[in-house]
């Protein structure tokens, strides 16, 4: 194992430069040394500002015609709320504070581009001021299959009914292999990358995902970053990483993993996702956030020194995660992330969807702005 990081490899890093190879050089680097530079980084970024977002998850149906080996939300006898019952639940997010609704669910079958488009236009004749952050890719795919439509035309239908931005869910792992075991029937890496890279062309902004932690290897994570890294580099479209270490409770895959002793990610592995994330994507993504869902709200504070800025959102309700088996709770207060967040000696930030932060915010710090990519932050 290297006590150090090599000096050459450094400076490829700090070019935005990292290769495959660099990377699983990395891996044998003394773990905090990995730390400290990715933390060192993550400064050069965005400083010490850490964020987050008042938002709600609303999951429109557990009811789904995939087959994927993770899922432990799916039911084929389970819920599909009315947008009446979504517009409750919009209701109830916008009174708290919310700036950002995420909307997602199962495959329904023959689930054409209205009922997507129903949704969108419901939430915004009610409620135009909220950013709806919605539909992973495979939904758009679903839609286009079932519709006779080409990606475009559902992108553009979507967007013209109130889309804002997209989450870069249904990336799994972006490597055939894997996803062949993992999610048959599941869009491809290719067919996923052109979902995307067509929402980034036609203005719709994305998240950018990586589920971690079951059949794939360290080799398969860094391959799919580095799709990821091209991508940005094409588009410019993400505007966030986010890592998600797999839960495995309730799934077949995971009843297969514990049955042979393992339990997904440990939390030095979850760190080092985040520190390596963070020098792959130095020059491209700016803002990896760390799920206090997934990780635990402890280890997610770790994070903020691992690479990563971002604690994500209030949530105010999590159903997929909870059904996998995570156990840190479905909602978090503002407060209380701000809590963690200072108690991580950072400065929270509430921030927008698109990573904006409100001049307002916490303007008893009298901090000075600077740039740091798409947003204006505080140091």
């Amino acid at each position: 194992m290297m006590s150090k990081i090599d000096e050459e490899l450094a400076e490829r890093a700090y070019k935005g430069k990292i290769s495959k190879e660099d990377a699983l050089l990395l891996l044998n680097t003394d773990p905090f040394e990995l730390f400290r530079f990715a933390d060192d980084l993550r400064y050069e970024v965005v400083g010490d500002i850490a964020t987050y977002v008042v938002n709600r998850n609303i999951n429109f149906t557990n009811r789904c015609i995939g087959r994927c080996g993770f899922c432990a939300f799916k039911d084929n006898n389970g819920y599909i709320l009315t947008n009446k019952e979504i517009l409750e639940k919009v209701e109830e997010a916008f009174k708290a504070g919310a700036t950002e609704v995420c909307i997602q669910g199962g495959l329904l079958p023959n689930a054409g581009i209205e009922l997507y488009t129903g949704i969108l236009e419901s939430v915004k004749e009610e409620y135009p001021s909220i950013h709806i952050h919605a539909f992973s890719p495979m939904e758009v795919y679903h839609a286009a299959r079932t519709s006779e439509l080409s990606i475009k035309q559902v992108l553009y239908e979507l967007k013209k009914s109130g889309l804002g931005t997209m989450p870069g869910t249904a990336a799994e792992i972006l490597c055939d292999h894997v996803r062949k075991e993992l999610c048959p029937g599941k869009l491809l890496t290719a067919e996923w990358i052109d979902v995307v890279s067509s929402a980034h062309k036609a203005g719709i902004r994305t998240t950018a995902t990586m589920m971690y932690g079951h059949i794939e290897s360290w080799k398969d994570r860094i391959e799919h970053m580095m799709i990821l890294r091209d991508l940005q580099e094409n588009t410019g479209g993400f505007t966030e990483f986010v890592p998600l270490p797999f839960m495995p409770y309730n799934n077949p895959i995971g009843k297969r993993m514990i049955e042979e002793g393992r339990y997904a990610t440990t939390g030095m592995d979850d760190l080092k996702v985040y520190a390596l994330s963070r020098i792959i994507f130095y020059r491209s993504i700016n803002n990896i956030q760390a799920s206090w869902v997934k990780l635990g709200k402890k280890l997610a504070q770790v994070a903020l020194y691992c690479g990563a800025n971002d604690l994500g959102g209030t949530l105010m309700e999590e159903s997929i995660s909870a059904a996998a088996g995570a156990t840190n709770g479905t909602s978090i207060s503002a407060q209380e992330l701000e809590w963690l967040i200072k108690g991580a000696n950072r400065i929270p930030k509430q921030r927008t969807t698109l990573y904006e932060i409100d001049k307002t915010e916490n303007s008893s710090l009298n901090n000075h702005p600077r740039e740091a990519g798409n947003a204006v932050f505080y140091s």
